[in-house]
């Protein structure tokens, strides 16, 4: 991305409201964030809310947009936003060499990435041994829409093209399909409203209602439908350790 680059999606505060969702994904998440953390694409600061906590060594918060980023350093500055956060404009590419973590955090980002192979690799290059690499992403092409062309989306992801673009020295250990109520209203986005953006209401309907339904849903059809994709990975030595750690998720090696 360009130094100079200014996200153009309209979306973010819309979303930021969805509480719903973001305690169930952040519920998964979790598990696999560990001491030092790096939060690519880290936005105005919501998934820092989520998962942050001052037990964590560090948190590295990556923000290419220098106006989102100025928004983390507002509500830090309010106390919003723990002051071990830190907070930096820019890519992954031009963190110093001796930089390391123990956890990568994609939410919602991956998506907005033109090479995104590239950009996993580079990740992998930055991971500790034993760490975790989360992508949380928007699921199935066939659904990309307006609203996905509006917020700068290349793509939409399934279980076999985001396993394809696994980074060399890492292993899935987690792979889930979440929302399966949500996949009916993008289903509906996609073929009937073809709307370039939800309204409030609609969010409010999705989060409020859909969301909760979908967390109880989603287990009895084995984590295996939805409208949005976690995968993690983690090195090989620890591949089994973690299998052990997350019973009830669709791992990789049982796909």
């Amino acid at each position: 991305m360009p130094t100079n680059y200014t996200y153009q999606g309209a979306e973010l505060e819309l979303f930021a409201t969805a509480r719903h969702w973001k305690a169930y994904w952040s519920g998964i998440v979790s598990q696999y964030v560990g001491s030092r953390v790096l939060d690519v694409g880290a936005g105005a600061g919501a998934t820092i809310r989520q998962l942050h906590n001052r037990q964590q060594e560090k948190w590295l918060a990556l923000e290419p947009d220098a106006r989102l980023a100025e928004q983390i350093l507002h509500d830090q500055a309010a106390g919003i936003v723990s002051g071990n956060v830190e907070v930096r404009v820019g890519t992954i590419s031009e963190l110093r060499s001796c930089e390391m973590f123990d956890t990568i955090l994609y939410i919602d980002v991956l998506e907005h990435i033109a090479d995104d192979r590239s950009e996993l690799q580079k990740a992998a290059h930055r991971l500790a041994a034993g760490g975790n690499l989360v992508v949380l992403g928007p699921a199935h092409q066939s659904l990309f829409s307006a609203f996905d062309a509006t917020i700068g989306h290349f793509r939409r992801y399934d279980r076999k093209s985001l396993l394809n673009l696994t980074p060399s020295g890492l292993k899935p250990c987690c792979v889930m399909y979440l929302d399966c109520v949500g996949l009916l209203a993008s289903m509906w986005n996609r073929l009937v409203l073809k709307a370039s953006n939800p309204s409030s209401r609609q969010i409010q309907l999705w989060d409020n209602w859909m969301v909760p339904v979908s967390r109880f849903i989603d287990r009895l059809v084995m984590y295996n439908i939805g409208k949005s994709i976690l995968v993690v990975w983690r090195g090989e030595s620890h591949e089994r350790e973690t299998i052990a750690r997350c019973p009830r998720n669709r791992c990789a090696s049982t796909a």
